[in-house]
């Protein structure tokens, strides 16, 4: 997660859940070392801690033990701190996941620009896997209708445009994009 999304207590939440989380911590989040583990330096990874929330609102909204790793990253030659709930994974581990999470986040920039979804219908794992993969079959459906009909003058959205307001009626693809075809070599009229 990002850190501007930090609340400690949806991430103990998150924990009390079973699952982990990574994020880079707030300049102002108070953490007590409590030891620190052994790391490789040739990884990236600067420090490895075993931490505690320090601050009476802190150690109230997260009193579980975190994990805080600072990696220096030799591509952009910064050095991030992050915090975890899992103790398990190797620190190099966890900064390749928070550095993955860009992927994610062009993801779904790519899905709301491209597959025209703004909010989802249901909150549940299921729920927004059906949805993904709906608007994603549209999507490739039409992009294949585009391909096979040689509609290349028109974008994907125009496609889908002219395919949702006539979904419910009995035409052939061909007919549907007649008039766009012949206006593109001069002759027909819409």
């Amino acid at each position: 997660m990002d850190r501007r999304y930090q609340d400690l207590e949806r991430f103990h939440r998150l924990h009390c859940a079973g699952s982990f989380f990574v994020t880079r911590p707030k300049t102002s989040l108070l953490l007590r070392r409590i030891r620190s583990l052994p790391v490789d330096k040739a990884t990236g990874v600067r420090s490895d801690w075993i931490v505690h929330t320090d601050g009476v609102k802190t150690i109230k909204a997260y009193p579980d033990r975190l994990r805080r790793i600072r990696f220096r990253d030799v591509e952009t030659k910064k050095t991030l701190i992050f915090i975890t709930n899992d103790f398990v994974l190797p620190a190099q581990v966890i900064a390749a996941l928070y550095k993955a999470r860009w992927q994610v986040e062009l993801f779904f920039k790519w899905v709301k620009q491209h597959l025209h979804m703004k909010s989802f219908f249901g909150t549940s794992e299921n729920a927004v896997k059906t949805q993904v993969w709906v608007a994603m079959s549209v999507y490739v459906l039409i992009a294949t209708l585009r391909k096979r009909q040689s509609l290349d003058h028109l974008s994907l959205w125009q496609i889908a445009q002219v395919v949702s307001l006539t979904c419910f009626e009995k035409r052939s693809a061909n007919s549907l994009f007649l008039c766009e075809k012949n206006d593109s070599r001069g002759g027909g009229h819409r």
